[in-house]
């Protein structure tokens, strides 16, 4: 565009801040700065999107779409520490001050799609954590919780859920219709699954910022 005969021909051409606009955009440094950006930011606007989702609830999704998008990032930066490091410490400080809740954890846990295909979310223990601080926040009576605990084990081993339809279904069914429909060697479990996958989510936390980020960046500030 800034290179056209048209633009050339143009009043805009002349003028100051159109030449300062065709000099910033024909900058190489403009575009290794554009490409910066939407290596770091296209990963996080998946993770905004699907938590704005409407097709299905986003609560077992969350936790799990959000190490993908740092490991997407780090990816398409060669894996370099030096380039990343910097940019993953904003988003831990984000994720852990304002937008994680144990409620992610516990249903990155419950989601048979990635519990059965990594086992190491068993000795995860800041998923652990968020499990069962869900369970005592959420549980009442110490009887039940127990329950739900003991039938944890079901759920490890299989049973019920290792019928091959059950299996075959850990990815198509939503994570709470799975619960709904293979759970009922686990009744208290269910349950409790249910009410966590059920539960839905916002990017409001991301979008206070952007109203910030509107006065700061347009006329308003004056």
């Amino acid at each position: 565009m800034f290179t056209s005969e048209k633009f050339a021909k143009s009043r805009y051409s002349r003028e100051t801040a159109g030449k300062r606009v065709a000099e910033v955009i024909l900058m190489p440094s403009f575009w290794k700065t554009t490409v910066f950006s939407l290596k770091v930011g296209g990963p996080l606007l998946k993770v905004l999107l699907l938590v704005d989702g409407e097709k299905r609830s986003p609560m077992g999704y969350i936790y799990e779409a959000m190490d993908r998008a740092k490991k997407a990032i780090a990816a398409s930066l060669n894996n370099n520490e030096e380039k990343y490091r910097g940019i993953f410490e904003i988003f831990d400080k984000r994720w852990n001050v304002q937008l994680h809740h144990p409620l992610h954890a516990a249903g990155y846990f419950l989601n048979p799609e990635f519990f059965y295909s990594n086992r190491d979310i068993e000795n995860d223990e800041e998923v652990l954590e968020g499990l069962y601080t869900c369970i005592a926040r959420l549980v009442r009576g110490e009887d039940l919780q127990d329950k739900i605990t003991n039938q944890l084990d079901k759920y490890k081993k299989a049973g019920l859920f290792g019928l091959p339809m059950a299996i075959r279904q850990r990815a198509s069914k939503s994570p709470a219709d799975w619960w709904s429909t293979y759970g009922a060697s686990t009744p208290e479990l269910k349950t409790f699954a249910m009410k966590i996958l059920y539960l839905t989510c916002s990017s409001s936390g991301c979008e206070r910022n952007w109203s910030v980020f509107e006065h700061i960046h347009s006329k308003k500030k004056k």
